[in-house]
């Protein structure tokens, strides 16, 4: 196998840049499994790591890139053949082992999830880290008691990719769905993909009483910060809250009051480390009962894996609506 390209993410000086090298599968980080990478995706934190907006790489240099989807080159563990339609999210990519920004990626077999039927592999990059932690919230909250007939689910940083595929998945599961929103221009897009209600998050009361009137049966929240705080004081009882994200803020200033008095659930959601198990029928959701019905209209922009540089500026100026899928030539 002769060299290929790569988008790598460097530091020097404490200064981090990425640019496209060429390397080998040598350079790669060790695996079992050679995958030839077909489609990625980008995420909040993909930008934050190519920018250096966040610091998220542990080691330098690193190939970018959290999600990958593509065929089986080569394998020593006996359950990969070549050809082989695989998928890999989380587990480290792009912040300690080499991720999916590359023609050619090397991964643990522990890491490859064969491709469930009723996916592509463009389908499964059109979901990737968002798709499958939007499905693992909603999984969760139903093994703890979620039904559409306990009342509306809010959704915050809506417009997002986990926001969006979580308002479609639950809408197709039959909730009402409530989204909110600070982008009064996105309304129409948020309608579409099934949002019943749409709040304006400037516009929120966000109460000072430990408990507020309740109003929710469940959330997933991107947020953090004073919305979590809010969430916790006006969710029902018994009530589930998926915690999935800090773009506020990674603060939270509440009491024990929701969770004592209405048996209130604060669910954390890591999808970088789920088990495999788990993160086998989780995706099996995600080919069947949770597969979104919107994702063509969510997926607003494909680009090549040359024109990267130009889309991580929007993502850390929270420009973003929907999904971004990457094709790799």
């Amino acid at each position: 196998m002769t060299s290929f390209t790569a988008f790598r993410i460097h530091e020097q000086d404490r200064k981090v840049f990425a640019r496209f090298d060429e390397i080998s599968v040598d350079d790669l980080s060790p695996g079992e499994v050679v995958v030839r990478v077909r489609w990625s995706d980008v995420n909040y934190k993909d930008a934050l790591a190519a920018t250096g907006a966040g610091r998220i790489l542990r080691r330098y240099p690193l190939v970018g890139g959290i999600d990958l989807a593509g065929e089986v080159v080569s394998s020593t563990d006996a359950r990969y053949k070549p050809g082989d339609p695989v998928v890999v999210t989380g587990n480290g990519l792009s912040e300690t082992h080499d991720g999916g920004y590359a023609q050619y990626a090397r991964v643990k077999a522990e890491w490859a999830i064969p491709l469930p039927e009723g996916l592509s592999l463009e389908d499964s990059m059109k979901l990737g880290t968002a798709g499958f932690t939007a499905a693992l919230a909603i999984h969760r909250m139903e093994e703890n008691g979620q039904k559409p007939a306990n009342g509306p689910v809010v959704v915050t940083g809506a417009t997002g990719g986990v926001g969006s595929l979580a308002i479609d998945m639950l809408a197709t599961r039959g909730y009402e769905v409530v989204a909110l929103s600070g982008k009064a221009e996105a309304d129409d897009y948020l309608r579409a993909i099934g949002a019943a209600r749409i709040l304006r998050r400037q516009e929120l009361d966000l109460g000072k009483r430990p408990l507020e009137t309740a109003q929710w049966a469940g959330a997933i929240d991107n947020l953090g910060g004073d919305v979590l705080t809010w969430l916790t004081r006006t969710m029902d009882v018994h009530g589930n809250i998926a915690s999935i994200g800090l773009a506020a803020s990674p603060e939270l200033h509440t009491t024990v009051m929701p969770f004592i008095l209405r048996g209130v659930n604060l669910l954390g959601i890591n999808s970088v480390f789920t088990p495999r198990a788990l993160r086998l029928k989780v995706w099996d959701r995600l080919a069947s009962d949770l597969k979104p019905r919107n994702l063509d209209r969510i997926v607003t922009r494909v680009v090549e894996l040359a024109d990267l540089p130009g889309v991580f500026p929007d993502y850390v100026e929270n420009r973003v609506v929907g999904r971004t899928l990457v094709r790799v030539p």
